[in-house]
């Protein structure tokens, strides 16, 4: 149930993204260049312990989307430096808005202490499964 719960919900969010032009995880990129503008591609990897081929491929369409750019760092030409653009900054506000209603539309019905519960529960779950006993 853990896993059809996982995969309809990742379905709702890409159908919530498209709508403000991004794809699964872009958000996640955004969110940490909000907060650390300017990181390397190597360190924006290791921040969301994602592939840096991942992180590559999903730059590239933020960049043709005008979203973020991309620069060699001006003291060591082997690091990409990425940074937030003014329609990247304005795109945070979008996907707090799209995940707001995700959140909305998944615990419909729930009460405050359902809601709490279940938090408590995955996140056992998924230190469980970090833990690899």
């Amino acid at each position: 149930m853990l896993a059809r719960v996982a995969k309809l919900h990742r379905q709702r969010a890409e159908e919530l993204l498209t709508e403000i032009g991004l794809h699964v995880g872009q958000e996640m990129l955004l969110a940490a260049l909000q907060d650390n503008d300017g990181i390397s591609q190597s360190e924006l990897a290791d921040c969301l312990m994602i592939q840096p081929s991942t992180v590559t491929n999903s730059l590239k369409r933020m960049e043709r989307a005008g979203i973020v750019m991309r620069r060699v760092d001006s003291e060591d030409q082997r690091i990409t430096r990425v940074h937030i653009t003014e329609k990247g900054q304005n795109l945070n506000q979008a996907v707090r808005e799209q995940w707001s209603r995700l959140e909305d539309n998944s615990f419909h019905g729930f009460s405050m202490e359902e809601r709490v519960l279940l938090r408590r529960l995955l996140i056992q779950t998924y230190q469980n499964l970090a833990n690899r006993r």
